[in-house]
């Protein structure tokens, strides 16, 4: 009787336990699905993917591991307490980009708007100590309503967990912000936080106040693209690192992105093997760049021929065009390049290129990633508007940028380098590590023109022939203090190189450089311009 009885209670507990079982795939079921088919119809009839689906463009196949999956809110009031969807309106979790583990979190738009609530902010917080403790990136897909306004202090106050530990993150583990949706109030802070920013065009807007209140305060007429749109903001404010038309290219340039940062700050960009030789000999850059330092060129061709596969990653490349910031690799090795554009105003330094270029260099020192610097620059940018916008302090966030980095920091005088705008960027007395420049180089206080204007001003102007004097004396002084070995002959640059041989010598100096290790002066930290 006894056995019986024991066979019948094991006999009920494995039906109870795959009853438990049935329950638990029920609740998987309703959690996968989310809202229903509606919902998902209309997130897509707005040109927006579902959260999950733009996981499952950015992470490697069958590699996402969900966490808090089975989270709700625990609020009440205004109906909350009737609606208790399962994940709480965010997806989170880790999975792998190229094998290489990342974590992830999606807002979802069909639950609540996307609104973060106290439950929505813990996972976030959640799975943000669990990229900072695992030492891997972690990637934001945003979109949502900002604050869950029934839930009044408590959102706010999830914001601003995520903002602490945004910051925490900085500069430990890369962090990818990509806007999807609507970005409003003080959600658009925790983009702001972050290494680099993604939007679509269209479908994402980023902004502190929304069209209706500029309206109601200043009067303004505009529309929520025409105010914080990916156009706006990868053109004019800087506040976007990359735009795209579509979400899956956009998520497509995550996964780039993502395989030329390492995990953390303790290691390295991965390497990857190449099959463009690094002695590559490339003639044609002689001829891409003028000898007449007043004629434009582009330097991104110049770009082009010196890197792997002539690939490479422009950052913010609408922003502050005058200068190109970029990620790419030489013989497969990660560099960051930050080269003058003269196609672009000239190439000089002005407030935005001073400002990209110093949080570029922030980034890649943070993460490891040698800096090569090609220098074509006349300067800083003269006039009221600069100065008044402070262009001394925005300069000076360039200079305490590269003086501050610890990489293997490489410089290229490829024509031209003149005055203040020569010494920030990264010449020899701030710290380059090897310095080179082309034969028909030009390093000097100023133009020779401008120079001969200062110094012979009273010879030129008590001459019987002012012009001619003039010319004979900007002759001599660029004979003097300005042909291409004087900085050469001076120590104050390593090498003068032949422009086709640009590639293999920088190459080479690279892989000298690889064990370099700079001891930095003992401090909590530094406290750069503003």
């Amino acid at each position: 009787m006894t056995v019986l009885n024991d066979v019948a209670q094991v006999s009920a507990r494995l039906s109870g336990g795959r009853g438990c079982v049935a329950e638990l795939r029920g609740i998987r079921a309703r959690a996968l699905a989310g809202p229903g088919g509606e919902a998902t119809a209309a997130q897509h009839a707005r040109g927006k993917l579902t959260a999950r689906e733009r996981i499952g463009l950015l992470l490697d196949p069958e590699s996402f591991c969900e966490v808090g999956q089975l989270r709700r809110h625990r609020a009440t009031g205004f109906g909350l307490e009737a609606k208790r969807p399962y994940t709480d309106g965010v997806v989170t979790g880790w999975g792998t980009v190229e094998g290489r583990t990342v974590f992830v979190y999606a807002h979802d738009f069909r639950i609540f708007g996307g609104a973060l609530g106290e439950a929505h902010a813990a996972k976030i917080h959640k799975i943000m100590d669990m990229a900072i403790a695992a030492g891997a990136p972690l990637v934001s897909l945003n979109d949502g309503a900002g604050a869950r306004i029934q839930e009044g202090v408590c959102a706010l106050a999830g914001y601003g967990g995520i903002f602490q530990r945004n910051t925490r993150a900085s500069g430990v583990i890369p962090q990818i912000s990509v806007m999807l949706g609507p970005c409003a109030g003080g959600a658009a802070y925790s983009p702001a936080l972050t290494d680099f920013v993604f939007m679509v065009r269209d479908t994402s807007q980023m902004f502190i106040t929304g069209p209706d209140v500029v309206r109601a305060v200043t009067g303004e007429e505009v529309t929520h693209n025409g105010l914080g749109g990916a156009g706006v903001h990868a053109e004019t404010s800087g506040v976007c690192h990359f735009a795209y038309d579509d979400e899956e290219t956009c998520l497509a340039e995550v996964r780039y992105l993502l395989s030329l940062l390492p995990p953390n700050n303790r290691q390295f960009p991965p390497r990857v093997r190449c099959a463009d030789p690094h002695t590559r000999r490339s003639k044609v850059l002689a001829d891409l760049v003028p000898a007449d330092g007043s004629r434009p060129y582009d330097m991104a061709r110049v770009v082009e021929e010196l890197v792997d596969d002539g690939e490479y990653l422009e950052v913010h490349e609408r922003w502050a065009r005058n200068i190109i910031c970029a990620l790419a690799r030489l013989d497969g090795q990660v560099v960051g390049i930050v080269a003058n554009q003269p196609q672009v105003l000239a190439g000089v330094l002005d407030i935005g290129a001073s400002e990209k270029a110093a949080r570029f260099v922030q980034m890649c020192d943070a993460f490891n990633i040698p800096l090569i610097t090609l220098l074509d620059v006349p300067g800083f940018l003269p006039g009221v508007d600069q100065e008044h916008g402070g262009i001394i302090r925005h300069g000076a966030k360039l200079l305490y940028a590269y003086c501050n980095a610890s990489v293997p920091r490489i410089s290229l005088v490829l024509r031209k380098a003149y005055g203040g705008a020569y010494i920030v960027m990264d010449s020899q007395s701030i710290g380059a590590d090897l310095t080179y420049a082309w034969p028909a180089n030009e390093i000097a206080v100023m133009g020779a023109e401008g120079a001969a204007d200062v110094v012979f001003r009273r010879q030129i102007a008590d001459a019987e022939d002012p012009e001619a004097m003039r010319a004979r004396m900007v002759k001599e002084y660029r004979a003097e203090l300005m042909h291409p070995y004087y900085a050469a002959e001076r120590g104050l640059v390593d090498d003068v190189i032949d422009p086709a041989e640009t590639r293999e010598v920088l190459v080479r100096s690279l892989a000298m450089l690889q064990a370099k290790n700079a001891d930095l002066p003992s401090r909590k930290h530094g406290n750069p311009p503003q």
